[in-house]
């Protein structure tokens, strides 16, 4: 395929309408060939769902694939299950196989077993299809060679080239025993530069990590992300080799999941914005605001508690949204380094109690730091130096308590199986705002004499 250097999709879309707009198909592929596949991609998807099921089997199948495989797999399927079984099993073979399992298990059963029954290698799919797509068997591919302890370098080299496999999938080349066990992993770079005639088993790295087919998918992006690892070998329950994941795959997998918890953090279902129908939206929002107004009148009967003492030194006022919004502030940063840790792996239930410290310690510098501002800001603006004392004082409680509750309400959460990334915010959020309220005004009511 010839490369097309700084494409402007934009003008190809524009030309790629307009000889749809005539029916000029050859045209069409013509503009869509030369580009790279994901660019390809990008202009398909902007094209009406009709043009596009039109399109693809006029598309060379290899290219045809590509495409597939580069859209979300909800409109992959979408556009799958219009397609006739003939042109759907020209696609799917030039498909890699993990990439085909996926797009077999979202469309129907029936079409399935039809596609399956006309693609010129199964055997690669269909173990794939039995797995979940949430485990590390779901995002894996068929390994399409492995090589044997007993072999030589020079026998493992004409293997290589008598298989011609995908660049994806040569960067590690793991061996296995007599019963497909593995048992050992070789580089690339090691095959070439050994003596001719050296075994195998002479030159692999024993120390092989590996994943369970049935472990969830996260784990495995982690592994791959904490060991630097371009592939990861899958094995079953006795240690069989079953298939590798890539590090693409890998990548994509952790793209999802900081995706779904952006869109969990802000309460609202994940997709694009004009995919998702509107009593959907509010099905998944309306309850956290539900929420958060029950949540919201916490805050209100603290300061209905301390009406008398606001009524009396009216200055007060000026300084609630400082502790709100400050405090709270330090909260949502505490808590998003906590969901994050928690959702890498990084954070559990035992290593809580010294994150927990560290986040009360920065509590601390920081409520030193901001509220002794606060206490300047205070004194300049408004005048009365224990207004600036009850401020700052405040405020320094405040940041302490927002370093435990961001620590401690998402692992909480956690332990209770809740998603920490769609119920923490609120929660964290209602307990700054009310107890920065309750010490500030607190603060002030004790020491009213002084203030007025």
């Amino acid at each position: 395929m010839a490369e097309i250097e700084n494409v402007n999709i934009d003008q190809v879309l524009e030309q790629v309408k307009s000889a749809l707009s005539e029916g000029d198909w050859d045209h069409v592929v013509a503009l869509l060939e030369p580009l790279r596949p994901p660019d390809q991609a990008t202009v398909f998807e902007d094209l009406d769902l009709k043009d596009q099921i039109d399109l693809l089997p006029r598309l060379p199948p290899r290219e045809s694939a590509d495409i597939l495989e580069e859209l979300e797999e909800q409109k992959a399927a979408e556009i799958a299950t219009q397609l006739d079984t003939q042109n759907l099993a020209k696609i799917v073979d030039y498909m890699e196989p993990d990439e085909a399992a996926d797009l077999l298990k979202d469309i129907s059963p029936d079409q399935a077993l039809q596609v399956l029954a006309e693609i010129s290698e199964p055997t690669e799919v269909i173990p794939l299809l039995s797995y979940s797509d949430e485990s590390a068997g779901g995002m894996m591919t068929s390994v399409e060679f492995d090589l044997q302890a007993d072999m030589t370098v020079d026998q493992a080299i004409d293997y290589l080239r008598t298989k011609s496999p995908d660049e994806e999938q040569i960067y590690y080349l793991f061996v296995v025993d007599s019963s497909d066990h593995l048992v050992g992993v070789v580089s690339l770079r090691q095959l070439v530069i050994s003596q001719p005639g050296t075994k195998i088993h002479d030159i692999m790295n024993t120390d092989v990590i590996s994943i369970a087919a049935g472990a969830d998918r996260e784990e495995a992006a982690r592994l791959m992300t904490r060991y630097d690892l371009l592939a990861l070998p899958v094995v079953d329950e006795n240690r069989c080799l079953v298939g590798m994941i890539t590090y693409d795959d890998s990548f994509d997998v952790l793209e999802d999941e900081a995706t779904e918890d952006i869109f969990r953090l802000g309460g609202v279902p994940e997709g694009a914005v004009t995919d998702i129908k509107i009593p959907v939206v509010m099905r998944s929002r309306l309850p956290w605001l539900a929420l958060n107004l029950v949540t919201a009148m916490a805050s209100a009967a603290v300061l209905s508690i301390f009406q008398g003492t606001i009524a009396r030194a009216a200055v007060l006022a000026a300084f609630f949204p400082i502790v709100a919004g400050v405090t709270g502030s330090a909260a949502t940063q505490t808590l998003t380094v906590t969901v994050r840790g928690l959702a890498l792996g990084q954070i559990n239930i035992a290593e809580a109690l010294p994150v927990l410290g560290r986040e009360i310690l920065i509590g601390l510098l920081n409520g030193l730091s901001i509220g002794g501002l606060v206490a300047v800001i205070a004194i300049l603006w408004k005048g009365p130096p224990i207004l600036g004392a009850i401020v700052g004082a405040a405020t320094l409680i405040n940041m302490l308590a927002a370093g435990f509750a961001g620590v401690v309400v998402p692992v909480i959460i956690e332990r209770l199986r809740i998603d920490p990334a769609l119920a923490s915010p609120i929660l964290v959020t209602t307990t700054t705002d009310t107890l920065g309220y309750f010490v500030y005004l607190g603060l002030a009511t004790a020491l009213i004499s002084l203030l007025v």
